[in-house]
């Protein structure tokens, strides 16, 4: 029998490996030269590292023993042990083992890694379209919603409301869209055939369709909210070609006129801390500190801007619960400087960095190797002793208490921005205003089916007197949406109330279409426009008439373009 826990192994976890930052850094091919960014053990070589942990960690070999006879006793006497999946088995015992030491220490197979490295381009190999579960009948089904711009599932006819029956012969009734989604993903070349019910004349075809480079932008839209008001969705991680995105991006909206910004953050998990390191340059003069990074070597890696002429205008970014890593260090830096105003929600809190270590035959660990420091000295790095892995991810404990109070600040030590306003560490990056985000109902997710069974038939011109909202075939991806595109009217909300309260699968819902009027308009029209224009453009349609937290962000602008001036009179003391 195989062992997994070779001596190798366990030892390589207690090296003091410096590869690229999980917060993150990239390859080694492409990540920036110095000690923190090599590959390369610091303190010696490979074997001399072995021979040291060999030496200080006697009681490894009576571990590894232990799990060889354990493993064995399983294999000899467990009921099932003839049907047992040893590579889940020692995924596990690995996964186990980096768990025990962080959250954010994972063991990664092949396909995840491969997953993993997919994630930190700025694209993905398969067809091109958005997909979700909707339950309309018996059965969760999986339907298209979107397409993109150029895809081969554009290009094969793909259509908003088209419901997806098998994939290469294999029936999805009632699956859940994530396997829809691996199904249909693959190589860049290869043919995947999918069994779709289309929507508009519900007969069933089969199309091949030639998987290929998918772009996923870090920087999906840019646009004006108002006059002189620019807002950059930058809600999708921090990947290869974020900053210069983001640079075009704020190109694009000076030459519109904005001469203030709203920096979206919320829900971005992170990425590459080049990346992020760039971004803040943008904003930042030379010589100012963005963060500093601190490992097990004793040594700092100090990173500062090196950007002669940054972008002066008013800058509010957005965070939430869900802006991590990378992000953090991003709305960090530019509120210990008072360059920018933080609003929103406190952020998730990770100021762990990992390093990307390649294993033998394609899988990989993400291995904490360092914590990093904001401008102020804040470790933003949220408590995890004493909560479960799964209470840690969800924001368990302390994290619901931020959520309920919006005045809730981090628990850690008291520093100072540059000019002198107090902010912690400990938890995470508190706002300068706390505005809570928009929630739904859980009467509003029991109506989201009957929402897109409904524009289904209507986008397809199947509702009586409303044939103004047909969509012609495909999507117009270069419209930009207007305040009077596919309004809502009273006529369309009594034609959902109708359609709700006949069908048999949802007239038990009938009784909550009254209640939550506002919610269905908002909704329908997301829904529409996401048919006629993809789904970038109808995200505007809750960007523009029910996102208080962009709202508020508008509305403070004048006082971050203050804070960034009184900021420019007193500059960081070195």
């Amino acid at each position: 029998m195989k062992k997994i826990f070779s001596f190798p192994l366990i030892t390589l976890l207690l090296l003091n490996l410096q590869g690229f930052i999980f917060a993150q850094q990239k390859p080694q091919s492409h990540a920036p030269t110095g000690s923190a960014a090599t590959g390369k053990p610091v303190n010696g070589s490979l074997s001399s590292n072995r021979r040291n942990a060999r030496s200080s960690s006697v009681a490894i070999p009576v571990i590894e023993r232990d799990f060889d006879e354990a493993l064995r006793m399983i294999h000899e006497n467990y009921v099932d042990g003839s049907k047992l999946d040893y590579n889940s088995v020692f995924k596990s015992s690995i996964i186990g083992m980096l768990r025990s030491l962080d959250p954010h220490s994972n063991y990664y197979d092949r396909d995840e890694y491969e997953d993993l490295k997919t994630d930190q381009r700025s694209e993905y190999f398969g067809i091109g379209a958005s997909i979700q579960n909707y339950v309309i009948g018996p059965d969760a089904d999986t339907f298209i919603t979107a397409t993109f711009q150029n895809s081969p599932a554009a290009r094969a006819g793909l259509r908003f409301g088209d419901r997806i029956v098998a994939v290469d012969g294999v029936t999805m009734t009632g699956r859940e869209s994530a396997d829809v989604r691996d199904r249909i993903r693959g190589p860049r070349g290869s043919i995947v055939k999918i069994t779709v019910e289309r929507a508009a004349g519900k007969r069933v075809q089969t199309v091949e369709i030639t998987r290929d480079v998918v772009p996923q932008p870090s920087v999906p839209d840019a646009y004006m909210v108002k006059p002189g008001v620019g807002y950059i969705d930058m809600t999708r991680g921090f990947n290869y070609s974020t900053s210069d995105e983001l640079e075009y991006a704020l190109e694009t909206l000076h030459s519109k006129g904005a001469n203030s910004l709203v920096l979206d953050l919320r829900n971005n998990p992170g990425g590459f801390l080049d990346q992020a390191i760039k971004v803040a340059a943008l904003f930042l003069p030379s010589g100012q500190l963005i963060l500093t990074q601190k490992g097990r070597n004793g040594r700092d890696n100090v990173h500062v801007s090196k950007n002669s002429s940054p972008d002066p205008i008013p800058l509010v970014i957005l965070i939430n619960e869900n802006t991590a890593s990378a992000s953090e260090i991003v709305a960090g830096a530019m509120q210990d400087h008072d360059r920018a105003l933080i609003v929103g929600q406190t952020s998730f809190g990770k100021g762990l960095v990992q390093s990307i270590i390649p294993l033998d035959y394609g899988a990989g660990l993400t291995l904490t190797s360092a914590k990093y420091y904001t401008p102020s000295g804040r470790l933003i790095q949220r408590d995890y002793s004493d909560s479960s892995f799964y209470d840690y991810y969800t924001h368990g404990g302390s994290k619901q208490i931020d959520q309920k109070q919006d005045d809730t600040k981090p628990a850690g030590p008291e520093k100072t921005t540059d000019t002198g306003r107090k902010v912690y560490g400990g938890g995470g990056i508190a706002p300068d205003e706390s505005v809570s985000a928009r929630t739904i109902t859980g009467a509003q997710r029991r109506l989201l089916s009957p929402l897109f069974a409904f524009t289904r038939e209507l986008v397809n011109g199947r509702v009586v007197g409303l044939t103004a909202y047909k969509v012609p075939e495909g999507i117009d991806f270069e419209h930009e949406l207007q305040p009077g595109d596919f309004t809502i009217t009273a006529p369309v909300f009594d034609a959902f109330k109708e359609f709700v309260a006949r069908d048999q699968t949802f007239k038990s819902l009938a009784p909550l279409v009254d209640h939550n009027h506002s919610f269905i308009e908002l909704q329908l029209r997301f829904n529409v426009v996401t048919a006629a224009y993809g789904r970038v453009m109808a995200d505007r349609v809750f960007i523009a008439s029910d996102d208080k937290q962009v709202a508020r962000a508008v509305d403070v602008l004048p006082r971050a373009r203050d804070l960034a001036m009184s900021a420019s009179r007193h500059p960081p003391q070195p």
